[in-house]
């Protein structure tokens, strides 16, 4: 069995999504794949949370002291 990364994970969700917005699984097919996705989402929510406080460790002033900094996008403004 291989290791299951973040982004095999997310691509294994995201079929899974299609497959059960298509509406052509049989109400016992569907929600095992319901139950897949789930645990899918839990695992890339994990992942995400374990690096989030990678990322906060790694934030380092000059002086070497760790800081927070909160992640904003392009699309939000300083002021948000």
């Amino acid at each position: 069995m291989t290791k299951q990364t973040f982004e095999k994970a997310m691509k294994r969700l995201e079929q899974i999504v299609q497959e059960l917005e298509s509406g052509e699984q049989p109400l016992e097919k569907a929600i095992k794949k319901f139950e897949e996705g789930v645990q899918l989402s839990k695992f890339c929510s994990q992942k995400l949370e374990e690096t989030e406080k990678k990322v906060a460790i790694l934030l380092q002033d000059q002086e070497g002291n760790v800081f927070e900094k909160p992640f904003t996008s392009g699309n939000e403004s300083e002021d948000e």
